[in-house]
């Protein structure tokens, strides 16, 4: 299929005016097609045009323009021509089979193997809404929605629009449903979901809200439903709080669907999360904390996304970094869940500033020219216009204060609502609202890469003491606005640190520039930059301040304080600054005495999944596994009379990756048992998770495993089955995970493909694996451009070797410099290269190649 480039797009949107899609959908053609009929109402404004829609059928059955029958030969490459198009109005009817899809793009269709009942929806992000009816598909040329569906009679079905089915229940006819025409939306947010869900319903200020899942999880929605609306009210109040626009569209649901690629996507009235959120085991208040999160999330979008769109893909930090924001904050503000942001610090931000530093990385606001189709487009959801973005607005709000930051959002929503909008407009109405010169902030900020470090050098004399605030950019920096914290021992209790005093300071513009502060008294025994972590800037600490904190870490008051001071030993490793083994004696220190789930979880998984795996050579690696288990260990006896329930379970899901070989009998101890001593019982997540560790141990056999899918035959059982099974360390069950993954007759679904990838590599089995480490890339490329970007996207992420040495870095290397690569492959690659490369610096830096 040809993608759509930047200039075909802009050429199209001179030309045309799109008016209105009736999209009529029949899902009772069987497994692998449906039925799609789209009219489209559109107009030219200029006499004999030539344009084209977007479509990528099965069979084109029909398409008629105004009443005249097109050749089918004018469907070509995706694309139906259109030519010598009159000025005025125009009519194109397009009736067509459509695929369905099992790698969580167009129109997904999945069968739960637990009770056999078939779920669909789409997903047309961001050019995919041709893999379910014809269109115009870019977000300049919004359009009414009109959508009917034909379903079986026992089916639900759900859309951007109020739903009403024609006639009444019961018969074995298929029913006919149709969905209240939407506002002018682009085809991007299409959405549909149609199948036997389980639905709850309510409404909040004469707004109809829904919550829906496949069947065999409704006891755990039912569960959870409460929850769920609290949150979803308390979002939707503060949104009418600070927005002055109301909630755009008639109604609310949010369906949790399976095998769905993203987090959650935001469609107007239809909002689609994976059905991982709806809960079916033990899961934490940091668990908990980001589902909040990600409702508030897609919330914003209603307004940032939907009610005003980018023109182009360029500016999709406009839809995602704000809405990346938003969510945290008003999480913060608006749930139980006030302390999100240390979240946002320890295990968010951290995505964006790895991402910074790759090759790949690219301006928060790219230029145009950067982002020159959709296929470019697609390589851009990613922890710059997510992470950093929304870091970069923190920092706006910190700087302009949040009335004149919400004035200015208000102001855009008022200009722009129903329509489309680029960064300049975005700034126009800052400014307006604020009078600061936000064009000039937004291009050392939005236009610019990298991350900026600040390094502070304290002089004490006497009575007196300066800090020397050195800012390094690597060429560009950015003005900052940020807080000093000033911390000292608490006399009574040593291992615990007291703020002094929190001064702000503005740090300006310039590379290798230093700002000089000074204070009377005594020199604080830790100073912090970057407290509340209100910029986005790696920070070091001066000798005095990281010895405080290695003795008092877990002893300053806030959480958000501690993730500055995390973060800052997390980004030192990572630059070869501290040595790794330093790193985990920090963790061994103060990891037990932390409260904040968010960071135990997220310090755990840094220590465990980088400083264990890859910063490590080998031989290192089960002395830190060791370190890492016996924090959680402590952790675990800390919560073992009932304390801390959400801490125990996070410590008792690394403790279990972490477990060596000594520690098997254990581990089958607990599975014989059903329980963990003194809790938490393992339910069905927990006991995947031992098993897959004993897999990869040699401590569990195809038997255990084909056992306890009999006990959880459930999607989530045999996802983590294919995984199990893949990690078996046996060159047989290799051969069989290799053999499903790249058969050039296999089809596994984009979760199974994912299970099944994500088993095949580990660590303590590099020796079976040597073979395959040059296979893989050849392989690779091949079933990336066969399956498509988001297979592509799962095969860099998961399937990629985890050997960490010079001759994977090599073929890797070879392998980019090849041509046909598809992009989302392409760019995967690349990062894992970047990352290759940087563990291996780590090594060498502190004599252990």
């Amino acid at each position: 299929m040809s993608v759509l480039t930047r200039d075909e797009a802009q050429r199209r949107a001179r030309l045309l005016d799109v008016h209105r899609y009736l999209i009529d959908l029949d899902l009772t053609r069987g497994d692998e097609v449906f039925g799609s009929t789209t009219t489209i109402r559109f107009s030219v404004r200029e006499a004999a045009a030539d344009t084209f829609a977007e479509l990528r059928p099965a069979a084109l059955r029909r398409a008629e323009l105004d009443g005249r029958e097109l050749d089918p030969a004018a469907l070509a490459d995706g694309r139906l021509a259109l030519t010598g198009l009159a000025e005025g109005e125009h009519e194109l009817t397009v009736t067509a089979d459509m695929r369905y899809s099992h790698t969580g793009e167009g129109m997904h269709r999945f069968t739960d193997p637990a009770d056999g009942r078939t779920y669909l929806y789409t997903a047309c992000c961001e050019a995919n809404a041709s893999l379910v009816f014809a269109a115009f598909d870019q977000p300049d040329l919004k359009a009414v929605l009109e959508v009917a569906v034909t379903a079986p009679a026992d089916w639900t079905v759900l859309g951007n629009g109020v739903a009403t089915r024609d006639g009444t229940a019961g018969g074995p006819d298929p029913v006919r449903w149709r969905l209240a025409p939407t506002p002018p939306i682009s085809t991007y947010l299409m959405a549909v979901a149609a199948g036997p869900y389980h639905s709850i319903h309510a409404e909040h200020a004469g707004i109809p809200f829904g919550l829906h899942v496949r069947r065999s999880l409704a006891p755990h929605l039912e569960a959870d439903a409460e929850e769920l609306f609290a949150v979803t009210r308390r979002c939707f109040d503060r949104y009418h709080q600070i927005f002055a626009e109301p909630y755009p569209f008639d109604s609310y649901d949010q369906a949790f669907v399976p095998e769905f690629n993203s987090g959650a996507m935001e469609n107007p009235g239809l909002v689609t999360f994976r059905d991982e959120f709806v809960y079916r085991s033990a899961v934490t208040d940091a668990d908990r904390q980001t589902r909040a999160m990600v409702i508030a999330h897609e919330m914003a979008h209603m307004w940032f996304g939907d009610l005003v769109t980018m023109r182009w893909w360029d500016d999709i930090w406009l839809n995602e970094s704000f809405a990346e924001y938003m969510g945290y904050q008003i999480t913060t503000e608006a749930t139980r869940f006030t302390d999100i942001w240390a979240d946002f610090g320890v295990r968010r931000k951290s995505w964006g500033y790895d991402a910074d530093q790759r090759a790949s990385t690219h301006p928060v606001a790219p230029a145009a020219a950067d982002v020159p189709d959709t296929a470019a487009a697609r390589l851009n959801f990613d922890g710059i216009s997510y992470a950093k973005g929304a870091s970069a607005l923190r920092q706006l709000v910190a700087w302009l204060g949040r009335d004149a930051f919400l004035a200015g959002i208000n102001e855009h929503f008022a200009r722009h609502r129903f329509g489309n909008a680029a960064l300049a407009d975005f700034l126009d109405s800052l400014a307006h609202a604020s009078g600061r010169d936000v064009h000039g902030w937004a291009d050392r900020w939005l236009r610019t890469t990298g991350v900026d470090t600040l390094t502070p050098a304290v002089t004490a004399n006497g009575g007196r003491w300066s800090v020397d605030i050195r800012h390094q950019g690597g060429g560009t920096t950015r003005p900052h606005h940020i807080a000093i914290g000033l911390y000292d021992h608490e006399p009574a209790a040593p291992h615990k640190l007291q703020l002094r005093d929190r001064v702000e300071a503005e740090l300006p513009p310039g590379d290798g520039e230093t700002v000089t502060l000074s204070f009377t008294g005594p020199r604080p025994d830790l100073l912090l930059l970057n407290d509340g972590d209100f910029t986005y800037a790696k920070v070091r600490l001066d000798t005095g301040s990281w010895d405080a904190a290695q003795r008092s870490l877990s002893g300053l008051p806030d959480a958000v304080t501690r993730a500055v001071v995390w973060n800052a030993a997390r980004d030192m490793v990572r630059d070869g600054e501290l040595p790794p083994a330093a790193y985990l004696d920090a963790v061994r220190a103060h990891l037990p005495h932390e409260t904040d789930i968010a960071i135990v979880e997220g310090v755990l998984a840094f220590a465990r999944g980088q400083v264990a795996d890859r910063f490590l050579p080998p031989a290192r690696r089960p002395a830190a596994l060791a370190v890492i288990a016996a924090t959680c260990r402590d952790l675990m006896r800390r919560t073992e009379d009932g304390s801390g329930p959400g801490l125990r379970l996070a410590a008792v899901r690394t403790f279990v990756d972490s477990a060596g070989a000594p520690a098997a009998a254990e581990l089958l101890d607990w599975l014989d048992g059903d329980t963990v001593p003194g809790g938490p019982a393992l339910d069905p997540d927990l006991r995947w998770q031992v098993l897959r560790r004993l897999a990869v141990l040699g401590a569990a056999t195809a038997a255990d495993i084909a056992a306890e899918l009999a006990r959880d035959p459930s999607a989530t059982g045999q996802e983590s089955a294919a995984r199990c099974r893949a990690a078996l360390p046996d060159a047989a069950a290799k051969d069989a995970a290799w053999a499903a993954l790249f058969d050039p007759a296999g089809e596994l679904s984009n979760y199974l493909f994912t299970a099944t990838a994500a088993g095949f590599w580990q660590p303590e089995q590099h020796a079976l694996l040597t073979d395959y480490v040059p296979r893989y890339f050849p392989s690779a490329v091949a079933l990336a451009a066969r399956r498509g970007p988001a297979i592509a996207a799962a095969l860099a992420r998961f399937g990629f070797p985890t050997t960490v040495d010079g001759e994977t870095l090599r073929l890797a290397e070879e392998c980019l410099a090849g041509a046909g690569t598809l992009p989302a492959l392409h760019r995967g690659l690349a990062d894992q290269v970047d990352d290759v490369r940087r563990a291996l610096r780590v090594r060498e830096r502190h004599g252990e190649a």
